[in-house]
């Protein structure tokens, strides 16, 4: 590692522990040239699935664009930004640890969908709107039903957990 006071290729590690809930090394150097200390941060790079698109095109996975969306559903919406980062990375773990090379897009819409119905059920509707093309208000009322036999997001997050990293069922 170049120290970044002297340049100097000499350094080594004093003190090295996980930062970034475990997904980072955070490691404290010291220059055996000028004395200086610094420290680095190591994640590991990941290569992401491309999204295979309805009319069969392949595009690398975008974060910009996931959280565009996400956002664009939660706008005006009493959700805190930590929750939507939470929701994010879940997502991009379940793409990272699905171990495809390509999945479609549709799936990735599915798990944007389920995130959105645990944190707001209003931006949950106004995304399955756009994402399943409802045609009427008919196919609202029908989502707006199945919600209401479902608990909110509200209740589920005062629920209690029956297993310490439980995760929400899949309903789809």
């Amino acid at each position: 590692m170049r120290c970044p006071f002297c340049g100097s290729m000499d350094t080594k590690v004093i003190d090295s522990r996980l930062a970034g809930e475990g997904t980072q090394v955070r490691r404290r150097r010291e220059c055996l040239e000028c004395g200086d200390r610094f420290t680095t941060y190591e994640t590991a790079e990941l290569l992401m699935p491309r999204i295979v698109k309805s009319d069969g095109t392949r595009e690398p996975f975008n974060q910009d664009k996931l959280l565009t969306g996400i956002l664009r559903a939660l706008e005006k919406r009493p959700v805190d930004t930590d929750s939507v980062e939470a929701a994010i990375s879940r997502i991009q773990h379940r793409l990272q640890s699905c171990g495809e090379r390509e999945i479609p897009s549709r799936l990735l819409g599915e798990w944007v969908m389920q995130e959105l119905r645990n944190l707001d059920q209003v931006a949950y509707v106004r995304f399955a709107s756009v994402y399943r093309s409802f045609q009427d208000v008919s196919e609202f009322r029908d989502e707006i039903e199945r919600l209401e036999k479902q608990p909110s997001p509200e209740e589920r997050r005062n629920q209690m957990r029956l297993l310490p990293d439980e995760e929400e069922p899949d309903e789809a």
